[in-house]
């Protein structure tokens, strides 16, 4: 009798228990579904404009025709000229931000891992480049560094008696590649160092006593050690430079002709300077679809990095 009673207050636990949990989830879906409410009616209601204005034909400079063309938007848009060269100078300066980003922010992290006078002050100044503003760091870099005649690399130039570069006119990607590196490359430092802080300091002194060099050491304790954090660096990198505009519009207008235009200033030269709408629009889904895509594998290269890891 006694366990007949026992189970059937246990019972009644866990019943009373499961009752409070439904009520708790409950009451926490009611509480998060306003926001997530929000949050839908902030994404769902301009991708579903952009949709519609791709599958018409729609021209700020004559409203009045509003044609349905199915994927007609889409066909031109990927056929083209300007999207083939949008694309590639978008894959080149993704690729060359993120190698130039990786590799130095990688040593610069170790150079400024080591004890040092003013070790602080390096710090923050190495950081600070990515708290400024893309517009302002552009211009920085337009009219204080390499500008042919006043800049700071033209002065550079003369003093060793070379002729100074208009780097803007002859150089034009690689000049958009050096300022967006300059700002994004603190970012990788600050992760990077950040990850360093926490590398075992016994395998270090195990592996020095064992004769390994400082060679040896970064291809196999410092370099897997830093396999996460580089992973994070790419994805985020990669999520945002696939979205560069300001420094392409403060420095060369994506010119000359496409030498500069990447697929946001593309998508910005269709809808704002062409008035085409309904072009901007397809071209708007279609770098949405490359950047999920993009996302994707490098979520899933963290993913086997964590993996890996563990």
């Amino acid at each position: 009798m006694k366990s007949t009673a026992l189970n059937a207050g246990t019972v009644s636990s866990a019943t009373e228990a499961n009752k409070d949990k439904r009520k708790t989830s409950r009451l926490s879906r009611y509480m998060v579904s306003p926001s997530v409410l929000v949050l839908l009616l902030w994404m769902v209601i301009p991708l579903s404009m952009t949709i519609y204005f791709s599958l018409i034909r729609y021209n700020l400079l004559y409203p009045g025709d509003n044609e349905f063309v199915g994927l007609e938007n889409f066909q031109f848009f990927v056929t083209d000229f300007g999207f083939m060269a949008g694309m590639s100078n978008t894959l080149l300066l993704v690729g060359a931000v993120l190698l130039i980003t990786v590799v130095f922010g990688v040593l610069i992290s170790l150079l400024i891992n080591q004890a040092f006078w003013g070790q602080g002050i390096v710090r923050i100044l190495l950081i600070s480049p990515f708290f400024i503003m893309p517009t302002v760091n552009a211009l920085v870099w337009k009219n204080l560094l390499l500008h042919p005649v006043s800049g700071v690399f033209a002065a550079i130039w003369k003093f060793f008696g070379a002729q100074p570069i208009d780097w803007f006119a002859e150089y034009p990607l690689f000049s958009i590649i050096m300022i967006v590196s300059w700002q994004w490359l603190p970012f990788a430092i600050l992760l990077l160092m950040t990850a360093l802080q926490s590398l075992d300091q016994e395998q270090q002194e195990a592996a020095r006593l064992d004769g390994a060099g400082p060679v040896a050491m970064f291809f196999h304790l410092t370099l897997p050690h830093l396999a996460r954090p580089i992973a994070v660096v790419v994805m985020i990198e990669t999520i945002f430079l696939l979205s560069i505009f300001a420094e392409i519009f403060t420095t060369t207008g994506g010119g000359p002709g496409y030498e500069t235009t990447n697929l946001a200033y593309l998508i910005y030269s269709q809808a704002l300077l062409q008035f085409d709408v309904g072009l901007a629009s397809a071209g708007g889904l279609i770098a949405v679809i490359l950047a999920n895509i993009a996302a994707f594998f490098l979520v899933r290269l963290i993913g086997k990095s964590l993996t890996e890891k563990q």
